[in-house]
């Protein structure tokens, strides 16, 4: 089998799928939802209720008003108790409805129903109506509003859909489980954003570490014409969206430009899922599948959680907090986050929650460069990491800029390689957030 990959960098970490075994299991209705008003790349929704108000499963509670940003919807039915600031482990507080749960009443026109529904009514305006008003974000951790990605400026050509199929970071399971479980609905979903840019070829890249999701979705498509399977070598980070596109298309995106601009759109495998539900089934975005995992957790497990649901719940559904977590992860090991505490919501970005021990979270300590080379080795977008550290650190914030820093997709790659420790993405990422600083002031004079 000629299995594809890009051609720059790269690493391959333990892959640790502890949890690939284990099938999707619905998670209980919370007695309390803490819904966040802010779950993707943009502004905030703004609230559309009130303290008091009555809601349903599948009712509008944030309407995303400018042009990057995404509606939210109840998870839950029952009564809106506060619309507050809460923090999501972060540090940051984010505003918040808060609902007290009393039954499980949804949305009329909502179809509840298991039966695949494999014809596309809606055109491609509607589909993308469709997408934007269930408030569909990529699920793939990004969470960027996935209807504006369907917004093709004038002039600008698509000719393929890239499924993003992969799942490279090390723990995570959620999209590996859904191919398995669902892939008549992947696959109808890819259908309705191909007819959504008009095109007829959709690829899914699948690393080879999943051969069964691979043959499982391969026998599926064949009833598909024009979405074909591409195996994929194992390595990371195959699954960023400009990785993947040399992958299967052999196209590379220049810097400082998207996808769109090498003719093709990049979806995460479960976007496709939430697009079938929110355009065959009127289903909003209220739930997603988040992988609970660590290698001291009694039992990690993929559950089907809705939106709101606080994460500790899953953590005792799994035997509970090991008693030498010494650090949880909000995603994946490479490019999570770190968060103060696990009583924090469930988001549309929620892929998972990795729990650390103690030993393997510490951090060693921090010598000097030894000039080894090994991060520019596997940076996959041909940076020098070593030398855009020492440039942050100083603050030459300027230089950065020259050396292209904001094309970092802050992989992790250079910092897990280091024989020496530093901080090499930390300092990037600081880097980062001044370009963009500086950039924002010039657009002002």
């Amino acid at each position: 089998m000629n299995l594809r990959t890009f051609k720059i960098g790269g690493i391959h970490p333990p892959e640790n799928k502890l949890s690939a075994g284990a099938p999707i299991e619905a998670a209980p209705v919370p007695e309390k939802a803490t819904i966040p008003l802010s779950q993707h790349i943009g502004a905030p929704a703004v609230p559309v209720i009130k303290k008091g108000d009555t809601v349903k499963v599948g009712t509008l509670i944030g309407k995303g008003e400018s042009f990057i940003s995404a509606n939210i919807h109840s998870s839950v039915s029952g009564i809106v108790t506060s619309i507050d600031s809460v923090d999501l482990g972060s540090g940051y507080k984010v505003p918040s409805v808060v609902i007290k749960v009393e039954g499980d009443e949804w949305e009329e026109n909502i179809d509840r129903s298991v039966i695949l529904k494999k014809e596309i009514t809606l055109n491609s305006k509607e589909i993308v109506q469709r997408i934007k008003d269930a408030g569909i974000v990529g699920l793939g951790g990004a969470t960027f509003p996935t209807h504006v990605k369907y917004m093709v400026p004038e002039g600008k050509k698509i000719d393929a859909v890239i499924i993003n199929a992969v799942e490279c970071e090390p723990y995570l399971t959620a999209d590996h489980r859904l191919m398995l479980e669902r892939p008549q609905e992947i696959l109808v979903g890819i259908e309705i954003l191909k007819k959504a840019l008009g095109v007829e070829t959709a690829i899914i890249g699948i690393e080879i570490n999943k051969r069964d999701a691979y043959d499982t979705l391969a026998r599926a498509a064949t009833d598909f014409p024009g979405t074909r399977v591409e195996a994929l070598k194992v390595q990371y980070p195959q699954g960023a969206e400009k990785q993947l596109i040399k992958a299967v298309l052999n196209r590379e995106v220049p810097s400082g430009k998207l996808p769109l601009d090498v003719g093709c759109v990049v979806n995460n495998v479960g976007t496709a899922f939430a697009v079938y539900e929110a355009v065959q089934k009127n289903k909003p975005l209220i739930a997603r599948i988040v992988t609970i995992t660590g290698k001291h957790l009694e039992t990690p497990a993929n559950y089907f959680v809705r939106v709101g649901t606080m994460v500790n719940t899953l953590v005792e559904k799994s035997g509970g907090m090991p008693e030498d977590i010494g650090k949880i992860i909000n995603g994946g090991p490479m490019m999570g986050k770190a968060v103060t505490t696990y009583e924090i919501p469930v988001t549309k970005g929620t892929s998972g929650l990795i729990l650390v021990d103690k030993e393997e979270s510490s951090r060693r300590e921090t010598t000097s460069c030894i000039r080894c080379a090994k991060c520019v080795t596997v940076c996959p977008m041909g940076l020098e990491p070593y030398l855009l550290e020492k440039l942050a650190d100083r603050k030459r914030f300027e230089d950065m800029e020259e050396l292209d820093a904001i094309d970092c997709i802050e992989c992790g790659s250079c910092s897990y390689v280091c024989p020496s420790s530093r901080p090499l993405l930390d300092l990037i990422r600081l880097g980062k957030a001044n370009i963009n600083r500086l950039r924002r002031e010039r657009s002002k004079k």
